[in-house]
């Protein structure tokens, strides 16, 4: 019989007898039986978590910190058992399942210390002689409860980023996961819940998308952060309100290369950042630009790295590439890739459908497409990579900057006039420099422009999004 994992209701477990059956997607076998919320479960959730505001906001920072510390060391001890769950319902292969766990477990360590420098600034008033003997206090205080929806390629990490930074400022903090990838975030929700946080600091609550769209308009969830599609993200924000809202929509990211000084840690970087997971990543590589002189170099050379990129079965330690979440991802990212070969693109390897499951496309390298088509314009969220040369630099920026999306970007280069022009013209969140656009460390600032989305993520980052700045000017004689 399958497990029945209970959905997570003001810190408690909670059996609501709606069940969903989270499958596979490798092999689509069941992973497990997950509780859904029903109207009642939400309403408790809300008005748990506005009673624990009030005592939340209040909790002195060791104690929040020495909670964060507690949650970080429990998901190391569940960490071989989160990662299986990963690989399993999100298709993630499990070598870099387990270094998801590492990252959360790193992530709450991170949030408890950054609540330790998290303590305002002295303004000094008397710069005139209206401010002599006055001084100013600028701190930030937290907003109330937070509303967090997250997908399903990080079901783990993504979710921290959203639950760590709301409870090291005394937010409650609702989680509506993915409907395809709920266990992990469920059992991350069960380790919270065993803390000292107070009745109503956590939830985690699988429901239906109308119920969760209830929630984004609810006027007592004072801010609302989205990881997902553009489309959705957008919407939701107009249906938001007055509310905080933090959108995280992921790109087509471009990567320029420049120099092949490091070629081989280049390669091997480009065939992580565009093949992983899938490519179900949302600062994965789907756009190459190569300098023209050195294009036929590093396309040989990138061709044969990428035919030999194990994919397939995501619990086998040597994959890279696992399966799409689900088949109707499969088949929009074939159809895309055929769609360019009629328009006249070349496919030089891969994307062929595997016969081990009906979710899995080999890793794929296209050349010859043109910017309109979708394997260009769109984000293709699959093991798909567009190789294109470019003349000068300046050519490949603006190729780059020729999107509707601006997450992260990578440039490679030995010119540091080159890695400044860079920084200063593309249109993007965040620029890599000498490494892929897929690179993320979990403290840094993280969110994009354009379509991608609004506001950032990374703790200290997200602290701020999720709190007040209240000022005290004070006359001391």
């Amino acid at each position: 019989m399958a497990t029945k994992y209970p959905l997570i209701l003001a810190n408690k477990k909670l059996e609501t007898g709606e069940y969903l059956t989270i499958k596979a997607p490798y092999d689509d076998q069941e992973v497990g039986q997950i509780n859904l919320a029903g109207e009642a479960e939400i309403e408790q959730a809300i008005q748990q978590a506005l009673k624990a505001f009030e005592v939340l906001k209040f909790m002195p920072a060791y104690q929040k910190a020495d909670i964060l510390h507690r949650i970080s060391r429990a998901i190391k001890d569940r960490g071989e058992e989160l990662a299986r769950i990963i690989a399993l319902e999100a298709g993630k292969p499990i070598t870099f399942a387990r270094i998801e766990v590492a990252r959360c477990t790193e992530l709450f360590a991170w949030a408890a210390e950054e609540i330790k420098r998290f303590g305002g600034e002295i303004v000094p008033l008397d710069l005139d002689k209206l401010g002599e003997n006055r001084l100013g206090l600028n701190k930030r205080f937290p907003i109330g409860p937070v509303l967090g929806i997250s997908p399903f390629n990080f079901p783990l990490n993504l979710v921290a980023h959203k639950v760590a930074p709301a409870l090291a400022v005394g937010n409650p903090i609702i989680i509506r996961p993915s409907s395809a990838t709920p266990i992990t975030a469920i059992i991350l929700g069960e380790i919270i819940s065993e803390t000292d946080l107070p009745e109503g600091s956590i939830s985690v609550l699988p429901c239906k998308t109308a119920l969760a769209e209830k929630m984004v308009k609810d006027d007592r969830i004072a801010m609302f952060t989205f990881t997902g599609s553009p489309k959705v993200g957008w919407y939701l924000k107009k249906e938001a309100g007055r509310k905080r809202v933090t959108l995280e929509l992921g790109g087509n990211a471009a990567l320029i290369v420049d120099s092949l000084r490091y070629k081989d840690f280049l390669l091997d970087r480009a065939i992580i950042g565009g093949y992983y997971q899938a490519g179900q990543v949302c600062i994965s590589i789907q756009r190459i630009f190569v300098q023209k002189s050195l294009y036929d170099s590093f396309l040989e050379e990138f061709i044969q790295r990428v035919k030999n990129i194990p994919a397939g079965d995501p619990l086998d330690e040597k994959t890279i590439t696992g399966p799409l979440i689900n088949k109707s991802s499969a088949d929009q990212v074939y159809e895309w890739i055929q769609e360019a070969v009629a328009g006249g693109a070349k496919l030089l390897v891969g994307g062929k459908r595997s016969s081990e499951s009906n979710c899995v496309i080999t890793p794929a390298v296209l050349t010859n497409t043109t910017p309109d088509m979708k394997v260009n314009r769109l984000e293709i969220f699959g093991p798909v990579v567009t190789v294109e040369p470019y003349e000068k630099f300046e050519d490949a920026v603006a190729m780059t900057n020729d999107s509707m999306y601006g997450l992260q970007a990578g440039v490679f280069t030995d010119d540091l006039s080159n890695a400044f022009y860079a920084y200063n013209h593309l249109d993007v969140g965040g620029v890599i420099i000498n490494d892929i656009p897929t690179y993320r460390s979990d403290p840094m600032p993280y969110g994009g422009v354009k379509m991608s989305g609004c506001g950032r993520e990374g703790i200290k980052y997200a602290m701020e999004e999720m709190t007040e700045g209240k000022f005290l000017a004070l006359k001391y004689a």
